[in-house]
Order: structure tokens, then sequence, then C-alpha cells
């Protein structure tokens, strides 16, 4: 199947024979559907904190002494979010037509990227973008926000856009939006703030650029001293592509084509970070100043449950090592039941020493306690009671795909859904003996993704790795908490800049 040439390519990427094969096998086989005990409701498998629980956990997160950082997903170039405009330009078209269209154009003052894109136009048209308006050259208006002689927000990373209107005549980016975060619920008792973004090659130096800019600044306003790191997904994580038929994709050179793997694939990122407690959520969830009270407050409140939860656990762990009797065995399997929701069949048949195995087990994971939104009739992917391989069920994101959709039971949940999943996690990653576990252990091979994708028009199969807070974090302990729909501000087109939550 691969020739010496592939094999000292895919070594060259640190992609092993052994792997290539199994991706390949992969395609043939596909991924399982997951077998679901009900969709995750308030109540079952998803809380909603009373005024008292939430106080209380704001005081558990104040009294944490350990060690944060905040892992933030920062790679992803901002294409997607200016699909329609880049429409627009291909489509022979010179004026507006579209809803969409008219809504960007008829708005355009109220871009925070405003001032950036007219001194643009001026520079390459000696007419300003209202100048350029008047006379119907709404193309020009386009190219000089998207191209690479403009702004050339069509190539790079969302979290270098201007997103918002900051003090005075500053803008943020949605890296400074993260770490005026940082500085907000994850700052030690000695106001050192560590933040940790994964970034691609091209755009690193763009990242270090901003950072040294901003930092000093964002240092002296929050009274906090950073400590920024970046990382890059590592070719290793990269998966072959294939043809219609599931044989190696080649390019026209004849070379293997590879392709990132999603965002599966930075688990190997955060597996290298040493904090015990990791917040992560997406570089385009993010506020302005101003609005940004929800999103403290109940950051503050996930990481009060993470840590109390985690002491609750240490302890019984510490427990299981004297031989507890059966009635406090009992005691651990209720809380393993009710608070972890975690459920199997199996063990009410098990003796004292079968069923301390099953606790140890089950307890000594990484946690994660996940945000989840109220959902108002969309259907697709969130929070649900899924079975793992050894027969119990526990809380599981799952994406839409996962789920089969000619099961009539299945389907019925996924449209019943009450809460959708807006990538809201804090995760406690050290074992109670504050050894960091090897996260590459508790991942399901079973629940990557292929999807359709086409290279110069050639339709080819992809292949995605279990998604981060999806299958990579299957085999963890985890605790779904309701948080308002405001916490949840992502901008996926370029108009969602023009919500009021980014105004």
């Amino acid at each position: 199947m691969f020739t010496p040439e592939d094999l000292s390519q895919l070594n060259h990427m640190g992609i092993t024979q052994d792997v290539a094969e199994r991706q390949l096998a992969r395609f043939v086989s596909g991924f399982p559907f997951l077998r679901l005990e009900a969709a995750a409701s308030v109540g079952q498998g998803i809380r909603r904190l009373t005024p008292e629980q939430e106080r209380n956990a704001i005081a558990a997160w104040k009294a944490f002494e350990g060690t944060i950082e905040k892992f933030v997903p920062a790679s992803g170039a901002a294409s997607r979010m200016f699909k329609n405009l880049f429409a627009f330009l291909n489509s022979g078209r010179t004026t507006p037509e579209t809803d969409f269209e008219r809504t960007f154009f008829d708005n355009i003052h109220r871009f925070a990227f405003f001032y950036q894109l007219n001194q643009t136009c001026l520079k390459l048209h000696g007419n300003n973008v209202s100048e350029l308006i008047a006379s119907g050259r709404y193309t020009d208006v386009v190219a000089a926000l998207l191209g690479a002689d403009g702004l050339d927000y069509g190539s790079r990373p969302k979290a270098l856009l201007t997103f918002h209107r900051a003090a005075g005549h500053t803008t943020h980016t949605p890296v400074e939006e993260h770490l005026e975060e940082g500085a907000q619920y994850a700052a030690t008792a000695d106001r050192k703030v560590a933040i940790h973004f994964t970034v691609s090659p091209e755009h690193r130096k763009a990242f270090e650029e901003l950072l040294r800019r901003v930092v000093p600044r964002m240092e002296q306003v929050w009274g906090v001293t950073y400590n920024i790191t970046l990382s890059e997904q590592q070719p290793a994580t990269d998966t072959i592509a294939v043809t219609a038929d599931n044989l190696p994709f080649r390019d026209a050179d004849g070379h293997l084509v590879l392709r990132p793997a999603g965002h599966g694939a930075l688990l190997v990122n955060l597996n290298q970070r040493d904090a015990d407690v990791v917040f992560i959520k997406n570089i385009d969830n993010v506020v302005p100043a101003t609005l940004r009270h929800d999103t403290t407050r109940y950051k503050r409140i996930l990481a009060g449950v993470l840590v109390d939860t985690q002491a609750q656990v240490a302890q019984m762990l510490r427990e299981l090592e004297q031989q507890p009797a059966r009635d406090r065995l009992l005691e651990m399997l209720t809380y393993l039941e009710t608070q972890l929701c975690t459920v199997s069949p199996d063990t009410a048949e098990m003796d004292d020493n079968a069923l301390a195995g099953y606790l140890r087990k089950k307890f000594n994971r990484p946690l994660r306690v996940c945000g989840m939104v109220a959902n108002e009739g969309e259907p697709g992917g969130g929070p649900y009671l899924a079975y793992n391989p050894d027969g119990s069920y526990s809380p599981q994101v799952l994406e839409a795909a996962q789920i089969n959709p000619d099961d009539p039971k299945a389907t019925e949940m996924m449209r019943a859904g009450t809460h959708f999943n807006p990538v809201d996690l804090v995760c406690y990653t050290k074992d109670y003996l504050g050894k960091h576990f090897d996260l590459l252990q508790f991942t399901d091979p079973d629940t990557g993704l292929i999807s359709e994708k086409s290279v110069a028009g050639t339709p080819i199969k992809a292949l995605e790795l279990p998604g981060l807070w999806n299958g990579s974090m299957s085999d963890w302990n985890t605790i779904f908490v309701e948080v308002p729909i405001s916490t949840f501000n992502p901008v996926k087109t370029v108009n969602d800049l023009l919500r009021d939550q980014h105004q």
C-alpha cells in the first residue's frame, strides 16, 4: 500500500506505518454510532445550581491554591467567517444583493475594524470606505478587507482580527479579550496568569508581535503578571486523505496528502500542560469588558464546582486504599451515580473487592465541568448520557454525526435535547496524588469522524481524530452545569460582530 517514498514522508512527520495503516482501515470500517441512554437535561445529567450553591462554588474557587492555566485553541483561520463575502467577490456582481451583503454594507461603520479598513482603502485607492461605496465600488472595499494587499482578514486567524472597540479609541482582538478574562478569573493568589494559545506555524510570529505589544499594558491595567506560552499542532497528528475508493489520495507529484485532524489533535498539546486546573474555551467566544460579568462569574462557578468535586473524589480514593466497609462503598457508589452520573448495571452483583476496584477505576480519572446552555429547539450535538465500552453510561458531549440517524429513539433524543454545548470547560488533569494523568489514555478511538472534502475539485475523504471535548475526553469524569446564554457569544460570520454582545 505504501511505497518507500511514502514511508519516508510519513516518518518525516512522525507518523508510523502502523498508525497510517490503521487510519486507512478506519475509512473502510467507519466509526460506530454511540448507544444513548438519554439526552442530558436538568435533573438527568445537568445541574441547575441554586444561588447558595453558586455562592459556595465561587467561595471554593477563591480558596483554591493550586496552579491554573487557560488553554485557548487559536490556530483556526477566519476564512469561513468571511464565506459570504468571498462569495460576493467571486459572483461577478458589483452591488450587494443578498440580505447578508446588504447588512454588512449598511452597518460597515459599526465594525471595530472599520478605522483600519478605512485607512487601508485610502492607501490602496485614494478613497475612504464611504466614498468607495458611494461610487459603487463595493468589491474594492471587500477586497481591501480580505485580500493580501489589504488587511488580509481572509487568511489570518480569528485570534488576530479586530473584534471589539475597547476603552477610548483602542480596539481588541480575541487574544486581548482572553488576556483580560484570564486576569479576571484565572489569576493565582499572587496575581500570576498563565495562558496557552495553540497557533499555526505561519501565524506564530504575528501572535508573538501582538503579545509583545499588548502584554505590558495589560499587566499594568490588571495588576497581574502574564505567563503566555504558544504551541503548534504537531504534524504527527495529521491524518491521511483518501479517494472515494478508500485509497491514499496523492498530489500531482505523487506525494501522500495529509490533513490536520480537527481539534482532537490538540489533545497532545493539552497533555503537555502541567497546571492543576485548565480552562478551555474557543477563541471566538469573547465579549467586550463591559459585557463580561456573566462570563467571568460563571467561569468561577464552574471552577468552584470542579475543585470541590476533585477534593471529594480525592478523599474517597484515599479511603479506598484502606479497604472501607460495605456501607461506605455503597455511599461512594451513590456519589458516583448521583453526582458524576456514571451508572453500571453490573455493580449490583459485585462483592466488596470488585466494587472497590470499580470505584477506584471510575474515580481515578481526569475531571471536567462543562457549562451547558439551554437550547431553543435546535437539533444537533450536545450533552448526553451515553454508554461506554464497559457497559456503564456517563455524561458525554456528542456531535450529531455520532448519533445514528436510522435509530428513531436516538433521533428523538437529539430532536428533544434541552441543551447544547458551548465549549465552556474547566478541567482537573492530575490524580489524587498530584501526578499528571496521561490524557491520551482516556480517549475513545471509536469516536472520530469521516468528512467529505475536495481538493482542486476532486472529492476526497478526510479523517478527524476524536474531538478534544468529545471522544478525546470520553473516559473522563464529567459534570454538566447549566450556564446562561449570555456566556455564549461565538463569532461564526463577520456579521455576528454586529450583534449587541459584540458592540
